[in-house]
């Protein structure tokens, strides 16, 4: 093989251009050494790859770069059809000069003889986006897109599939920018293959209406989105699977996908009871998580979690959490196309679900008092079904170069039945029985809900001016009927001292329906800057209707009880205004706005007549700033601030009796609350080295923070009321540091989140401040080879503590520690052996004893057929240790808890894969 002179490097001394340091010389071909013009010649500097300066060469293939400080720095050239050229050179001073010859050689022709090390950018920062190259990990066939996102830096895969990307949670996954089956991401993630991605870009998406003025309005979303390669446009792909196994354990499954350029329909249907496929995770985010101050640190959960009270009517959401043995059949469709050169387009969805989860559970807890302590012990045994049904579609049409017209709508139907059985014991401190209840609890209920929205917009004729109207219609009807069984025994001194006996027939009709008008209007300032100014009405009337009925002298549920009955109407208008200025210049990001509701309230009783009007004005202050240091590095901070009011609930609660042991009152002297959070992200990535970091935090402290006033009374019974209060605030902060050692061919890295919340309440009467906080390390590493292995291992450390200011010398700290090793070795003979495990192990507590250390061990051995390794049969085995034995552990404002339920443990599985594709050019 013709050996080829790569490099002519010369550095001589310059006499002709004193005080004038440069580097100069000429670009060639290899083959014929012709003369190669218009090649970008780039200058980097070494220590970071931030870009210098760059030019292009002449007609007869010559470049000089003058006036370059002295310094070490990094020689880039790039033309199309020929290999990239880099090369580092040192300028030693003032006087010095960098004479180069460069021979490029063409990529086809490399491709036969030489072999070329170039180094491919894994990941680029544009603008407010990370964008990652697909092709840049090595992803074995067949893999899906959840197997790709586990191996880029910076993101994080769950074992229920949802998505961490930069310590932020990803609410919502894209498909060429498109919704893909609505509002569930898995169903992306974990049937698309990797190979058709082109990119994955992650972005805080902007409202529509701010994505489509330029100005922020403050409302983001953490964005996932698909970028699928053009190839990869054109045909049908999808994957079937089947399984069996003992115990009755199936798993069913099929997924089918057509595309035609900007064409795509989708269907899917799955049939399971392992627990694992066709339940939407980011539904459970949107219930309950953290509906009240973060105070209270869920280690399962890894979030914090507030102390709120809900309706045991309806305490369940439908959704499959974990806890219970689930049935799960599912479906949907999908639909999305572009037509007359993209002027209009349309996306829709509908998906059906019907769940059974049976299950029980049993919790110990212990409450701290300012004189004392106590304990609980309660279990629960339930039987739940819905059958849920979502359509959504959004119908956008570009009426002419300057306006256009987007029409969405999404409406659903939940039919649900519950059916659950809850005894519960609390114990004093000296081991005495305080009280004990049982309770009964069987519903029927039917959630229906219909939102629509018109979004119009118009460019007007100077650049950046424009006008927008948004109109949006939400209506939500909930009905349901039950009946509640319950026995409460009261003791004193070892003894019944009183009971309560209940057993009513419930009706529950409750009814919303908002309508939300706003009109926008832009206006530029100056090249650089603009405002942008907003007005709307929102008009949100609704009743709600609760009826109690007991037994009548015939055993009929015909006689009202007006105490735990009521009949209520609520109208509220609102008038809203506000203003942004925001300022865009080459570096610099920067908005600030504020915008404010005038809102009246109106509430009926409609039993008695009597009317409650109550004023106020929320405020809404907005601000954020993004410097983008170079096209790798940014930072950005951004501030919110709300005044949150009251709710019907805390003013003037709607008697319940559905747990005696816990009432509420209401305050009618409540004061709103005002929240400020702010947040700030710093992003640092090196193309060269790949190395990348990643930091984001959070600081939340509200005035006049609505919280609870718990009186616990001799007998065991909690009477609640909503308080304000001062001193309220959590922080978080989340590092990441990830790099490739390119010895080894192993990416690697380390993470770091900081989590601190302060809690303020009563309990007693008395103050109670509870301190808590979380503080996790972790670390990865991930390396393959080809057709050989596939090694890849999470771990972690988090140490929590916990202490309330009523009782200080009982403090709650304990260590969990989190392991996650998994491996994929491949043999002749097409065969794998996958084996995973998930170790969890937690410290004692003063409160409970047992530890609760969990091993958790899949593995599965499996061979691959057919063309490209379409078609494995494998067999498997959940849960070789048979441990797990459904556990969780929280510690609250002035109570730790541990949980212990039912849940899917070892079964032996059986199962075949089918991946299908047909797609490229010639794909029909």
């Amino acid at each position: 093989m013709k050996k080829y002179l790569f490099i002519v490097f010369l550095i001589v001394p310059c006499l002709c251009y004193a005080q004038q340091p440069a580097v100069k010389g000429s670009v060639l071909d290899t083959l014929n050494h012709q003369q190669l013009s218009n090649t970008v010649i780039a200058v980097l500097q070494a220590k970071d790859s931030i870009l210098q300066t760059f030019t292009r060469s002449d007609a007869g293939g010559k470049f000089s770069i003058p006036h370059l400080p002295a310094g070490k720095y990094l020689l880039l050239a790039t033309t199309p059809g020929y290999a990239d050229y880099v090369e580092p050179f040192t300028l030693a001073d003032s006087t010095s000069t960098t004479n180069v010859n460069i021979i490029l050689s063409l990529k086809s022709r490399l491709l036969k003889e030489v072999l070329v090390n170039q180094a491919i950018a894994a990941i680029k920062l544009k603008g407010d986006t990370t964008e990652y190259n697909a092709d840049s990990f090595k992803m074995q066939p067949n893999a899906t897109v959840e197997d790709l996102l586990k191996k880029l830096p910076g993101i994080q895969v769950d074992k229920n599939g949802q998505i961490t990307a930069q310590g932020e949670k990803v609410q919502k996954v894209l498909v060429d920018g498109e919704e893909f089956f609505g509002d569930d991401p898995t169903l992306a993630t974990q049937n698309l293959r990797a190979d058709m991605v082109d990119k994955v870009q992650v972005f805080d998406k902007k409202s529509d209406q701010a994505a489509f003025t330029g100005i922020d309005d403050g409302q983001k979303t953490k964005t996932l989105n698909l970028k699928l390669k053009e190839d990869k446009k054109n045909g049908y792909f999808g994957k079937a699977s089947t399984g069996a196994g003992n115990d009755g354990y199936h798993n069913n499954q099929l997924m089918l996908n057509f595309f035609k350029k900007k064409r795509k329909i989708s269907g899917y249907g799955i049939v399971s009871n392992t627990g694992k496929t066709g339940l939407n995770w980011n539904e459970r985010d949107s219930y309950g998580q953290s509906m009240a101050e973060n105070f209270s640190y869920d280690e399962n959960t890894d979030s914090y979690m507030g102390d709120f009270q809900s309706d045991d009517l309806e305490s369940w959401d439908g959704r499959y959490n974990g806890q219970g043995f689930p049935l799960v059949q599912t479906g949907g469709l999908h639909f999305n196309d572009k037509w007359n050169e993209d002027k209009q387009s349309i996306n829709g969805n509908y998906k059906i679900l019907n769940l059974h989860v049976d299950g029980y559970s049993n919790t110990s807890s212990q409450y701290l008092l300012p004189d004392t302590f106590y304990y609980t012990n309660s279990s629960e045994r339930f039987a739940n079904t819905i059958l849920r049904q979502r359509a959504n579609g959004i119908y956008e049409l570009q009426i002419d170069s300057t306006s256009s017209i987007r029409i969405a709508a999404d409406g659903g139907l939940d039919h649900k039945t519950t059916k659950s059985a809850r005894t519960m014991q609390s114990i004093a401190q000296d081991s005495a029985l305080v009280n004990q209840n049982e309770r009964n609890i069987a519903t029927t209920g039917d959630i229906r809900t219909i939102n629509s929205s018109i979004l119009w917009r118009k460019k007007l004729r100077k650049k950046g001016r424009t006008l927008s109207l948004n109109i949006q219609e939400k209506y939500t009807q909930n009905n349901s009927d039950g009946y509640l069984d319950a026995v409460t025994e009261f003791y004193k001194n070892g003894s019944v001292d009183s009971s309560q006996v209940i057993d009513q027939y419930k009706t529950n009709r409750n009814e919303n329906i908002t309508f939300d008008t706003k009109l926008t209007y832009s206006e530029p300032l100056s090249k650089s800057s603009s405002i942008i100014l907003n007005y709307g009405i929102v008009v949100n009337n609704s009743s709600s209707n609760r009826n109690s009925f007991n037994q009548d002298a015939s055993g009929k549920y015909g006689e009202l009880d007006s105490l735990y009955s009521n009949d209520y109407k609520f109208n509220i208008f609102t008038h809203r205004g506000g203003a942004n200025y925001n300022l865009i210049k080459k570096k610099i990001r920067a908005n600030a706005g504020l915008s404010a509701g005038l809102t009246s309230f109106d509430q009926q009783d409609m039993h008695t007549g009597l009317t409650r009007n109550r004023d106020f004005v929320n405020w809404f202050p907005q601000a954020s700033f993004s410097y983008m240091f170079s096209t790798q590095r940014r930072l950005s901070i951004n501030y919110n601030g709300s005044t949150n009011q009251p709710s019907i609930n805390q003013l003037q609660p709607l008697r319940t009796n559905e747990d005696p042991l816990n009432i509420s009152i209401g305050n009618p002297d409540l004061k709103p609350q005002f929240s400020n959070n702010i947040r700030m992200f710093f992003n640092d990535y090196k193309i060269l080295t790949d190395r990348g970091i990643w930091i984001n935090g959070s600081y939340n402290f509200t005035y006049n923070a609505i919280t609870s006033k718990t009186v616990i009374d001799a007998s065991g019974k909690r009477t609640n009321q909503a308080v304000n209060v001062d001193g309220n605030r959590n922080a978080n902060l989340y590092l990441g540091y990830n790099f490739k050692l390119k010895k080894l061919d192993m990416r690697t890295g380390f993470n770091g989140n900081i989590r601190y919340s302060r809690y303020v309440n009563y309990i007693n009467e008395a103050l109670n401040a509870t301190n808590s906080g979380s503080y996790e390390l972790g670390t990865y590493l991930n390396k393959s080879k080809e057709k050989k292995y596939e090694i890849s291992m999470e771990a972690s450390a988090t140490y929590t503590n916990s202490k309330s200011s009523v009782q200080q010398a009982i403090k709650t700290n304990y260590w969990t520690f989190s392991i996650n090793p998994n491996v994929d070795l491949f043999f002749p003979w097409k065969l794998q052996l996958h084996t995973d495990c998930n170790i969890n192990l937690r410290q004692k507590t003063a409160a409970f004893d047992n530890n609760n250390n969990v091993v958790l061990w899949n593995a599965w051995i499996g061979k691959k057929f057919m063309k490209n390794d379409a078609l494995l049969i494998k067999a498997e085995v959940n849960d070789l240790l048979k441990e797990n034995i459904g556990f969780n552990r929280q510690v609250n404002s002035n109570f730790i808890s541990q949980q212990n339920y039912g849940t899917i443990s070892r079964y032996v599985f059986l199962s075949i894969n089918w991946n299908f594709n047909k797609t490229g050019a010639g794909a029909k």
